[in-house]
């Protein structure tokens, strides 16, 4: 698999400025032939025997979790639990966690640094997380409370041991799910060391360790005083880390179960105290921790997070797909064997024409159910699941690569701009923006709802015309750029039925990790 490298492409900053962090989505595991082999043993003899007794002793923890709530009202689990429970299923749990993770080759914890009691810092936030094996910080921090997704509960086992750690759930399907949330941490942080302590992974998703994403606010709402706690693996191979391009779970707990032995640093950094402004924003507070945890790692903090289920990144005032999923739905298409420029898609400019499943699979010729259904999947539906056919006219236009940039963009334009209310002419408003780079760039629609706002303010009217929208898509240095980077990019010849890997040199991916300038951070 290539990667790209700083020399493949121009950066997107025109302005010289430091290297571009590394991508923190992508996870490379290179093996030599010696390396292999040893796997091969290894894997055969040590992790089928490591990851049958760890399940053993995972099973074994069920009786120690049920035990402590057992017989407990839903009243009575508002509150933190003590006496002979909290002893005993305590205790435990916590023998047979540190015995789970022995068995699976982490023979050592290093711990640095001082845990800080519960009055000093109600909550505890700990980066990077790059793995599911991550919960073994929760041993040398004496298991905290966690935050976690209310759908883990039906989850065996799991299940058992969230309600053994009371721990905060929440929702992804209740919308009023986040507000409580936030209240209940508000509660326990404030509670007077009542309360044991909340553990955050203010990331909110894994990364492979090389840069930090972007610390979501939940831990910094209640506007207390926190602990940053560091996680390293200090191993020769690095079998650990599950990042969203790279090995799987499988793959990454029968790599780590076949090495002799994993490391685990553990390092207590010191209690960062909040000042008036950073307790009342939480958003100021998570960017300059997220800054002191980077500094003591050694890796950079960035602005890259997930939104939804895609990475995205910023560029200046936007936020764009690490990889557009328009070359997902090229690699789609593709596979199928249609050529996007086959299709006469007919779509009428400034004309919504809402279109369902059937008509699309005609649109384009079509016959393969799931491959009809992937596709139609890439593009917004509305209630009634039905998809505006103009973005797949835009989108096919995008991928078929007859067109130039200049050609792309007035396409673009006719096909979502509108009439102004007064006065002659057309006008691309909020809504055909945002769908136009949203369907080119990945971009989140509210971020370039933002972005156009900002580009009004220079313009009499609340629309861009073509000549401002091309200014913006073809001239702008670093919007530029972004266009013809995310445009073009590399293809096989015609009549293939595949597009190159996402993470080949020329790809988003590939400038990430090399020539992508990251945003300059704004002075708080």
């Amino acid at each position: 698999m290539s990667q790209g490298s700083p020399g493949d492409w121009a950066p997107l900053d025109p302005t010289p400025g430091p290297p571009a962090p590394p991508n923190p989505f992508v996870h490379e595991l290179h093996l030599s032939r010696l390396q292999r082999v040893k796997f091969c043993l290894l894997g055969a003899l040590l992790a089928p025997i490591r990851v049958l007794l760890a399940f053993i002793v995972l099973f074994l923890l069920w009786p120690f979790a049920w035990l402590q709530v057992a017989g407990l009202t839903e009243e009575q689990l508002q509150e933190p639990i003590t006496g002979w429970r909290k002893t005993v299923c305590h205790n435990g749990v916590l023998g047979l966690s540190r015995l789970l993770f022995f068995l699976l080759g982490f023979l050592r914890i290093r711990v640095r640094g001082q845990r800080a009691s519960r009055l000093q810092a109600p909550v505890l936030v700990a980066a990077p997380h790059s793995t599911f094996f991550d919960p073994i910080v929760l041993l040398p921090c004496d298991l905290p409370k966690v935050v976690s997704r209310a759908e883990n509960l039906s989850v065996p086992v799991i299940g058992a041991l969230l309600r053994f750690n009371q721990a905060i759930l929440v929702s992804r399907h209740d919308p009023a799910s986040r507000r409580r949330v936030v209240e209940e941490v508000r509660r326990r942080a404030t509670s007077g060391g009542k309360w044991p302590q909340v553990l955050f992974f203010p990331e909110g998703t894994c990364s492979n360790k090389k840069a930090l994403l972007k610390f979501k606010p939940g831990a910094f709402i209640a506007g207390v005083p926190v602990q940053p706690v560091l996680i390293r693996y200090p191993n020769s191979l690095d079998t650990t880390s599950w990042a969203w391009r790279g090995p799987g779970v499988l793959k990454v707990l029968w790599l780590t179960a076949s090495q002799p032995c994993s490391i685990v640093d553990v390092e207590f950094l010191p209690v960062y105290q909040p000042s008036l402004e950073e307790s009342k924003d939480p958003t100021l507070y998570a960017n300059n921790v997220q800054k002191v945890m980077a500094q003591a790692l050694g890796i950079p903090a960035t602005e890259c997070e997930f939104v939804g289920s895609l990475p995205v990144i910023v560029v200046g005032r936007l936020k764009v797909a690490l990889e557009p999923q328009l070359w997902e739905l090229g690699k789609v298409l593709r596979k199928a064997g249609l050529s996007p420029g086959c299709v006469d898609t007919g779509a009428e400019p400034s004309r919504s024409r809402m279109i369902g499943q059937e008509e699309f699979a005609r649109q384009l010729q079509l016959s393969d159910p799931q491959t009809v259904a992937g596709a139609f999947s890439y593009f917004q539906q509305d209630a009634k699941g039905l998809v505006d056919f103009r973005d797949v006219a835009l989108a096919l236009a995008a991928l078929d690569g007859g067109r130039n940039l200049e050609e792309l963009t007035r396409l673009a334009f006719e096909l979502f701009a509108e009439e102004q209310a007064e006065g002659p002419g057309r006008l691309l408003y909020r809504d055909g923006f945002s769908t136009i780079l949203h369907l080119l760039l990945g971009s989140p629609r509210p971020a370039a709802s933002t972005l156009h706002a900002e580009l009004c303010q220079e313009a009499p009217s609340q629309g861009l015309s073509l000549c401002q929208f091309q200014n913006f898509s073809l001239h702008d240095p670093l919007y530029g750029k972004l266009f013809s980077t995310y445009l073009r990019p590399p293809h096989t010849p015609r009549g293939t039925s595949q597009i190159p890997n996402a993470i080949s040199p020329g790809s988003p991916t590939a400038l990430a990790n090399g020539t992508m300038q990251a945003p300059k951070q704004k002075d708080d």
